[in-house]
C-alpha cells in the first residue's frame, strides 16, 4: 500500500482524507518529522496547499514521498467573500473552531442579516519528485447565525447545503461525505495519485 504523506496536523482533516483515500496508508506528516511552523502568505487557497506541500516534501527530505496538502475555507457573499483563505485564523492566529465559528456569526450579524449565500472551496495539491499538481471542489449553501448540530468541524454547524434543511453539523457523514468540497477535491486528487 503506497504511503500518503499529508501536510497536516488538523484531526478532522487528517480523519475526512483517510475516510477518502483507502486504497493508502494515510499517515500526518508529524508521526515521521516533528511540526514546524509553514507560513502561509498567498492569497489563493491554490498557492497556499502548494506551498505546504512543498514545504513537508522538502522537509521529509525522501524524494519518493508523496505529500498531500488541502487548503480550505468558507466564503460568505454578505461579508465580501470573508473569512476565505482566512478561516482557520478569523478570530486570530491561534483561535479555536469555536471562537471562529462566534465571530463569523458575529460578523453576519453586524450586517443585520440573520443568513447569506456562501460556498466552501477546498484545494488539493500533490508534491512528489518532478510533479506538481493542484485541484479543487466547492460546496454551496448558506450560512445561518445559529449553531446547529455536534457533528463535522470549523463552520458546520452554521453551514445548510443547498438542496437541504440540515446543517453540516445535523447531517449524517455518509451524506455529508457526498457533498463536501474536500471530497470532490480529493475525488479529482485520487485520479491525479492513480496516474503518478
Amino acid at each position: 500500500m503506497k504511503k500518503l504523506v499529508l501536510a497536516t496536523s488538523n484531526k478532522g482533516k487528517v480523519r475526512e482524507i483517510k475516510d477518502l483515500c483507502e486504497n493508502y496508508e494515510v499517515v500526518p506528516y508529524t508521526d515521521l518529522i516533528p511540526a514546524f511552523e509553514i507560513v502561509e502568505d498567498a492569497d489563493t487557497f491554490k498557492e497556499n496547499a502548494l506551498i505546504k506541500a512543498r514545504a513537508v516534501y522538502e522537509a521529509l527530505g525522501d524524494e519518493d514521498a508523496v505529500v498531500l496538502s488541502d487548503d480550505s475555507g468558507i466564503s460568505v457573499d454578505v461579508l465580501g467573500g470573508a473569512p476565505g483563505i482566512y478561516s482557520a485564523r478569523y478570530a486570530g492566529e491561534n483561535a479555536s473552531d469555536k471562537e471562529n465559528l462566534y465571530k463569523l456569526i458575529e460578523d453576519i450579524k453586524a450586517k443585520g442579516v440573520t443568513s447569506s449565500p456562501a460556498h466552501y472551496t477546498a484545494a488539493i495539491a500533490i508534491v512528489t519528485k518532478g510533479v506538481e499538481r493542484t485541484v479543487h471542489g466547492w460546496m454551496y449553501g448558506t450560512v445561518i447565525t445559529e449553531v446547529r448540530g455536534e457533528k463535522g468541524f470549523g463552520y458546520d454547524p452554521m453551514f445548510i447545503p443547498f438542496g437541504f434543511d440540515k446543517t453540516l453539523g445535523e447531517l449524517d457523514d455518509v451524506v455529508k461525505k457526498e457533498l463536501s468540497h474536500r471530497s470532490k477535491a480529493l475525488r479529482l486528487a485520487s485520479k491525479v495519485l492513480k496516474v503518478l
